[in-house]
């Protein structure tokens, strides 16, 4: 009963902690999509200079610990001048970071299209970039679908890492009602349980996005 108690006490909190949670996931994940996409082609076109710097830019992201650069860009940057506010600091860290590991499933599922598809577009007379717009890109969309919600289910944990900037997501929710009721075991047994569920939606999303995709190489 002490436990139904605490459940009613701290879920309305804990479900708004998850609310923003959601919301940092989803903004991370639409812009890291968009940034990352364009990583993976700049990186597949090996453009002149650019290149080179989203490979450095690339590497930095995936050789370095989120948290880092969570502290980096919340704590650091303020030191050069520039400041951002908790929120815009936590969804800038997790685009930034997210976008990285997104380009490389884009680059590496849009390198693993067949080479006679590149071959069936230059024959209709199509260059470089209209290639990869209507035929091959679509295609390592495809492919890449299991890599890029695998990384969005990750996101969806590594939320909790904005904790650590007070941002009051589902972890600094969950802190705050154990400061106030002194009971962790169950308080964090209920965040494990959100953070769960918010996982299977996103993997039922998945499944869905994959079943509309296969329904264009059903015979």
């Amino acid at each position: 009963m002490e436990w139904l108690s605490l459940a009613q006490e701290a879920l309305p909190v804990l479900l708004k902690g998850a609310g923003l949670t959601v919301f940092f996931a989803l903004s991370a994940m639409v812009l890291g999509l968009v940034l990352g996409f364009v990583v993976a082609m700049v990186r597949l076109a090996r453009v002149p200079l650019l290149a080179p710097l989203v490979a450095f830019y690339v590497s930095a992201m995936r050789g370095t610990p989120l948290l880092v650069q969570i502290f980096v860009i919340y704590y650091g940057l303020p030191s050069v001048g520039i400041e951002f506010e908790p929120v815009t600091a936590g969804v800038l860290a997790l685009t930034l970071n997210v976008a990285a590991y997104l380009s490389e499933s884009l680059r590496g599922a849009i390198a693993g299209v067949d080479k006679g598809q590149w071959d069936a577009a230059q024959s209709l007379g199509l260059n470089w970039w209209q290639s990869m717009r209507h035929i091959i890109a679509p295609q390592g969309i495809r492919l890449a679908v299991p890599s890029l919600a695998n990384s969005l289910i990750s996101l969806i944990k590594d939320t909790s890492l904005v904790s650590v900037i007070t941002v009051s997501e589902l972890m600094m929710a969950t802190k705050d009602m154990i400061a106030q009721t002194f009971q962790p075991l169950p308080l964090y047994l209920m965040a494990a349980a959100i953070y769960w569920v918010l996982s299977a939606l996103f993997e039922r999303v998945q499944k869905r996005v994959e079943q509309h995709y296969a329904k264009a190489y059903q015979r």
